[in-house]
């Protein structure tokens, strides 16, 4: 998976619009294989980044889980902490 998707399922509170459609901006720039389309591209890749967006949406509605929620800036610090172990520098 592309390393700037992140987790959206189960955070306290909820993924917002914008990270829904950031991850899916992500998708459709990796499955194409371009940051910027041409402007022969643009309507396919923009109406793809909608659809992307709204099954993303769509899947994280209709999720079921026991777990108990996650909180953002936990999740942030062990991830910096992570970070800092494996390229060995202080997050």
């Amino acid at each position: 998976m592309c390393r700037n998707i992140r987790q959206l399922h189960n955070f306290e509170p909820p993924a917002t619009d914008s990270e829904v459609y950031a991850a899916a901006l992500q998708y459709v720039r990796k499955v194409s294989g371009s940051t910027k389309p041409s402007q022969a591209n643009q309507e396919a890749f923009d109406a793809a980044v909608r659809e992307v967006a709204d099954a993303t949406q769509h899947l994280l509605d209709h999720l079921v889980t026991a777990a108990p929620p996650k909180d953002r800036e936990v999740e942030a610090a062990k991830a910096r902490a992570r970070s800092a172990e494996r390229y060995g520098r202080a997050g």
